[in-house]
């Protein structure tokens, strides 16, 4: 409630300040949906991604112009099912042209995290194009991305375990996909806190399956992951769920593409694949 005042007065300020539409200006709610539209739009589309790197997009807060740049753009693409509350708040104060990607796409329930299945990516992908009028850029996009499907494929066809540990529980398109389990310590959301007895359940499970590595993510605290680990005997290693850059990745000109390659040796290796 307290959200919905808030953009309640902003769009009324910003309703006095005037302003208009930029036929080129795109906002994308976070990474990987400014990643498909700068690549499919090219540089003559300006792109604003509304998370900033290094940010948890689940926390997401916004300021007054992010607010302004939602009801001026031409297009808002985002990912619903409560993925960014205070941004689908500020969709619908604004009237914002706002394009919900997960429509594109066969989803779990309340699972948003469909980026990180490289087909189902392609199928945003190829939703954006059609928004932008940039067709053939959004096949050219898609077809890298069943490119690296592919490489997925061949890298995780013959492994001793199948199980992966994660600290959140983003993975289970990308599990699916390629015939893994996930076996997560906390929920859809990073920041929830398993209970005691969940976190023994947790333990139990891994045991069971014999993991030797528990993963974590770089923009949420590895405790949780580590406290499961030592518990295990297990080690810990990095699987980016890939929901925003750190800001020594994009000064480094890290990208989606490289993030995922980096997963797949980061789960070859966890999982003993050949």
């Amino acid at each position: 409630m307290k959200t919905r005042i808030v953009l309640t007065l902003l769009v009324a300020w910003l309703a006095g300040c005037g302003g208009g539409s930029d036929g080129n200006a795109v906002v994308a709610s976070f990474y990987p949906l400014a990643f498909a539209a700068e690549q499919i739009g090219g540089e003559a589309l300006d792109v604003r991604n509304l998370t900033p790197a290094g940010v948890e997009p689940h926390d997401l807060e916004l300021s007054g112009q992010d607010v302004r740049a939602i009801a001026d753009a031409q297009i808002v693409f985002y990912l619903g099912h409560g993925f960014q509350p205070a941004l689908e708040d500020a969709i619908d104060s604004t009237s914002a042209n706002g394009i919900d990607l997960l429509a594109a796409v066969r989803t779990r329930a309340d699972d948003p995290h469909v980026w990180l299945d490289p087909l189902r990516y392609a199928a945003l992908a190829l939703r954006i194009g059609d928004e932008l009028d940039r067709k053939p850029e959004a096949e050219r996009l898609a077809a890298r991305l069943r490119e690296l499907d592919g490489d997925f494929r061949r890298g995780l066809s013959r492994c001793e375990r199948h199980e992966i540990v994660t600290s959140h529980a983003a993975f289970a398109y990308l599990a699916r996909r390629y015939d893994l389990k996930q076996v997560a310590i906390t929920g859809l959301a990073p920041e929830a806190e398993p209970t005691p007895r969940d976190l023994e359940d947790v333990v139990r499970r891994v045991r069971d399956v014999g993991a030797t590595t528990v993963f974590f993510e770089k923009l949420v605290s590895p405790r949780l992951a580590e406290t499961v680990a030592r518990e295990v005997g297990a080690g810990t290693a990095v699987l980016d769920p890939l929901e925003g850059l750190t800001e020594e990745e994009v000064a480094a000109g890290t990208d989606y593409f490289a993030v995922m390659r980096a997963n797949l040796v980061a789960l070859r290796k966890a999982l003993a694949c050949r």
